[in-house]
């Protein structure tokens, strides 16, 4: 038989709810039994009890949006490097991945999907996002403008393609020229278009998200900001039910009023927090390349040299989490299905990770009474053991 683990008296966060004095029981890498302490069977075999009391337990993190960490970058680094970055974000939750490459030459592009895809086909990664080169000039942030491009579909499909079935997401600014042939040809290949670093009006953005598209990247960051007679893709992508909305909740990238906007209007059942992390996160202050462009970390906040842009961040999703309770008042379910549910779904992967359900990827985290992080476990084994109470 396969070891079990029990996890006992911690509050467990349940699709229906929370249960207080929990149990948690796995077997091997599969979650087996979730609920009160007298649910599901009991355990046998080779046992080990870990008591959790004043603790919580959560579904494993989901980062859809992610450029490296630990001082590693997806975009450039070796297999090593990314295998650390990849490390580095485990420890600190986020047991599913998404790899995410910046604005590159189409054939240096194409070689990196070649690199993660064997990543991915090996499970390490859950998949790919292209953030650029199919941007927009005026919204481009951290990209290079003079490698960015109009977003032709045959260009598209070639990015696709170099994937081996792992592409998994495609930033695109959808108001360029093929923009709208590129999301219906990503909707055609099972591949998320995203609507992000875009300069679109609203019509622009409602004719895009009926072409297929059904992610904000970032939402309110790199586009036109909401405007009483501009509304912009801002109010087009909150109001659409088919689009979930990605947030950087680390208290840089947006107020905390617009984080508490977008919660009411998409609900909490259509965000997704992500960390658009760089290569400091986890790592610390100095600097770092981002793609071919040079930034510089300074207390924790990412700035390009040239400009002052902020490029990406140094978030992890521990840190979302945290000040997603104790600082922006939301309801731990609520952080749970943007940190795990919703991004799970997106990714076509909730029949095994997102939850804490019998059969499921047994995932998860461990949060202190303060919502710190205590323990991660992925697929049965701990990365982080967390302490007994």
């Amino acid at each position: 038989m396969a070891p079990t683990t029990v996890l006992t008296g911690a509050r467990v966060v349940l699709p229906a709810g929370t249960v207080d004095d929990g149990r948690v029981i796995v077997e091997g890498t599969r979650i087996v039994a979730g609920g009160p302490p007298a649910s599901g069977p009991a355990p046998a075999g080779d046992v080990s009890t870990i008591d959790l009391t004043g603790h919580w337990v959560v579904p494993g993190f989901v980062d859809l949006h992610n450029h490296g960490g630990g001082g590693a970058s997806f975009t450039s680094g070796t297999v090593d490097d990314v295998l650390h970055g990849i490390r580095t974000h485990r420890q600190h939750g986020t047991t599913t991945l998404v790899a995410s490459t910046v604005t590159g030459e189409m054939d240096f592009l194409v070689q990196r999907a070649g690199l993660l895809a064997e990543l991915a086909q090996q499970g390490d990664l859950a998949g790919i996002h292209f953030e650029g080169p199919f941007i927009s000039p005026c919204r481009k942030g951290a990209h290079s403008e003079k490698l960015l491009r109009d977003p032709d579909p045959a260009e598209v499909r070639k990015l696709i393609d170099a994937a081996h079935g792992h592409a998994r997401m495609v930033t695109l600014a959808t108001e360029l020229p093929g923009g709208l042939d590129s999301v219906r040809l990503l909707a055609e290949h099972g591949v998320i278009a995203a609507v992000g670093h875009t300069d679109a009006t609203y019509e622009q953005t409602v004719a895009a998200i009926d072409a297929g598209a059904t992610v904000a990247t970032h939402l309110f960051n790199a586009m036109p900001a909401l405007g009483h007679r501009s509304p912009g893709p801002i109010t087009a992508l909150l109001e659409d039910e088919r689009v979930t909305v990605e947030l950087i909740n680390d208290g840089v990238h947006l107020h905390p009023a617009a984080l508490q906007l977008a919660f009411h209007h998409a609900g909490p059942g259509r965000v997704a927090f992500i960390t658009d992390a760089m290569d400091a996160a986890g790592f610390g202050d100095g600097r770092y390349l981002l793609g071919p462009l040079e930034v510089e970390v300074a207390d924790g906040v990412a700035r390009l040299v040239e400009g002052g842009s902020i490029a990406g961040s140094t978030l992890t999703l521990d840190r979302a989490f945290q000040r997603a309770v104790t600082v922006d008042g939301l309801p731990v379910e609520h952080v749970v299905a943007a940190l795990s549910a919703n991004p799970a779904r997106l990714l076509g992967l909730d029949d095994r990770i997102g939850s804490l359900e019998p059969g499921k990827d047994a995932d998860l985290v461990v949060l202190d009474a303060d919502f710190a992080l205590t323990g991660v476990m992925r697929r049965g084994e701990w990365v982080v053991r967390p302490r007994q109470a």
